[in-house]
């Protein structure tokens, strides 16, 4: 009953924080207006703070080239959700294109495009490229320092709370486990923070080698984190080297450190953006620190388990913290699951609640590995006890066969008074069963230990994924901020091309949707949900009825999304439209839809 709830419960819970990536709210001008006078900014809102770069706005006038325009800045009155730059005094009539780019407040880069026009729109339109979002090497390298961190952080702490809690009697091989975890977590923070620059900026990794990139760093939120990260570290070695001379358990200064690294990436990271920051951030630490004592416990355990003989006591200590942490997890992964997804829709409707039902499955593995764990320690301890009262009941009969010596002293207790054959009467086949059984228990134990250690490896893998993936709740609040078009056709035509990430959907907008000209915008959305890049877009309309067409629509790309204002229905009536999308120079797939023309 308690595992079923447990599931329940994961289902909505998460090993790590909730993501809360900034999603375009809103542009002022609004993403393919035609203004009458030119406007003296541009103004993006987004659904979370953001940070600006130098390089947040890059606006091309109708003949492609490049505006030169302010400083980019949060707008007055606007608060850190906005970013907005000056534009010059005099703006020709045309099309502008504005390609922006900014930093999610949990430290998460967010680019894009859109297009406005001054007087009427030009018959061509620059054309800009954003770029991608991260550097594909940056980005990975990025990653892996960022698992590798995760890992290091529960090495560290959970290492760390076994030793206070269970107090095993091979401390030295737990002190090397601790000097792994903190080399590893500082060897990982470092990298980081090289890093960070060329992340934000999109950058290859030979971006971090110059000056601009450590001053933006060093003076940018996630740099300060991560340089008070590893101020933490080091007064983490001086205390672990403390501890190793005296050794001493740890005590509140080791609590107070562990607490002061998991508030690190609660600051740098996810919960500090988005809605309820203070409870987000206390939620994302306890989860962490819950995390780290859970899965870096169970390494320390496993590594005591093949290196000394662990007391049955021992291990049903750390049974009991890890059920404490268990109970943690759940609570704050089921807040912070909320908090990220918005709605149930959003646990199979986008890529962020997809990788969490991936999560589901790993942590189902895991609560079957640890219920073996806790069978095991059981049996362990209730064989160890049977062993012992073997050894007590045999030594008592020893003694009472063996009479005192006439005028003489009596024999003293214990075993190393009694004769050699009482040591071998003590030791008979009750004693060697049971040795025997407790031999078979603790090799079961070790193994469903080294099962728990290698499936929590592959959640903190998944978690990794999620800290840079979309959440349902950024796509539903992009998309609530989208004005919709009065008396406007619009149409979603959902399509896969039959490879891996290649489906998603297109929102067909035709405006005003009846007889005569018409203006035709399309959007195609990712599997994450998100605005997608395709390198082409087709869209032809037919009237069976009337026999009338293909008409092209002849999109073209506006940067950002397709469109044509000068689209031609002549007809009333149930129009076909015929949508290609080409995801790739060899991958693409028509889809058919009605749509009414009055």
């Amino acid at each position: 009953m308690l595992l079923g709830t447990l599931l329940v419960l994961f289902l909505l819970g998460g090993t790590g924080p909730a993501s809360a990536h900034a999603a375009l709210r809103a542009t002022d001008p609004e993403d393919g207006s035609v203004l009458k006078s030119a406007p003296r900014d541009i103004t993006l809102t987004f659904t979370e703070s953001v940070g600006l770069l130098e390089d947040s706005f890059r606006v091309l006038d109708p003949d492609g080239r490049r505006l030169r325009t302010g400083e980019p800045e949060h707008a007055r009155g606007g608060g850190a959700e906005t970013a907005t730059v000056t534009l010059p005094a005099k703006l020709a009539e045309g099309t502008y294109t504005v390609a922006w780019r900014v930093v999610s407040a949990d430290s998460h880069p967010v680019s894009g495009a859109f297009t406005f026009s001054v007087g009427k729109p030009s018959l061509t339109t620059a054309t800009v490229d954003t770029g991608p979002t991260e550097d594909p090497a940056t980005k990975s390298l990025y990653n892996i320092a960022r698992y590798l961190a995760y890992l290091a952080v529960a090495l560290l702490i959970g290492t760390a709370t076994f030793m206070a809690v269970c107090r095993p009697p091979d401390a030295p091989v737990l002190h090397r486990l601790l000097k792994a975890g903190w080399w590893t977590l500082l060897g990982a923070t470092l990298a980081l923070l090289v890093l960070r620059a060329p992340y934000e900026s999109g950058e290859g990794p030979l971006g971090a080698l110059s000056a601009d990139s450590v001053t933006r760093t060093l003076t940018g939120r996630p740099g300060e984190v991560l340089l008070a990260r590893l101020a933490l570290l080091l007064v983490a070695a001086l205390y672990l080297l403390r501890l190793a001379r005296l050794r001493k358990p740890f005590g509140w200064a080791g609590a107070a450190l562990a607490v002061g690294l998991a508030v690190t990436w609660a600051a740098g990271e996810h919960a500090s953006a988005g809605i309820q920051v203070p409870v987000a951030m206390t939620s994302s630490a306890l989860h962490l620190l819950a995390t780290a004592v859970w899965l870096g416990g169970l390494t320390a355990l496993l590594v005591t388990l093949y290196r000394a003989r662990l007391t049955p006591a021992a291990v049903t200590r750390f049974s009991r913290v890890a059920f404490v942490s268990v109970t943690v997890l759940v609570v704050t992964g089921v807040y912070q699951s909320w908090r990220g997804l918005g709605s149930w829709d959003a646990l199979t409707g986008t890529t962020y609640g997809r990788l969490l039902t991936l999560k589901l499955a790993a942590v189902v593995l895991l609560l079957g590995a640890a219920a073996l764990s806790r069978r095991w320690t059981a049996r362990l301890a209730t064989v160890d006890a049977e062993t012992a009262q073997t050894v007590v009941e045999a030594e008592a009969a020893v003694r009472e066969k063996v009479p005192a010596p006439v005028g003489g002293p009596s024999l003293p207790d214990g075993p190393e008074a009694a004769p050699e054959s009482s040591s071998a009467e003590a030791s008979g086949p009750g004693s060697s069963a049971a040795v025997e059984a407790g031999s078979e228990q603790r090799s079961a134990l070790r193994r469903s230990v080294l099962a728990e250690v290698a499936v929590g490896a592959a959640v903190l893998a998944v978690t990794t994924l999620l800290t840079s993936t979309l959440p349902g709740r950024a796509v539903a609040e992009a998309a609530a901020g989208t004005p919709a078009v009065v008396g406007a056709s619009v149409t979603n035509v959902p399509f896969d091309v039959g490879t891996p990430g290649g489906h998603g959907k297109v929102q067909v907008t035709i405006d005003p949707g009846r007889v005569g000209d018409n203006s035709i915008e399309a959007l195609v959305y990712g599997p994450d949900g998100g605005v997608s890049v395709v390198p082409e877009l087709r869209i032809s309309f037919t009237l069976p009825a009337k026999d009338i067409g293909p008409v092209d629509a002849e999109l073209t790309d506006k940067g950002g999304y397709w469109g044509n204002s000068f689209l031609n229905l002549p007809i009333a009536g149930k129009w076909e439209m015929k949508v290609t999308v080409r995801t790739t120079e060899v991958d693409q797939v028509s889809e058919t839809r009605t749509v009414v023309i009055r």
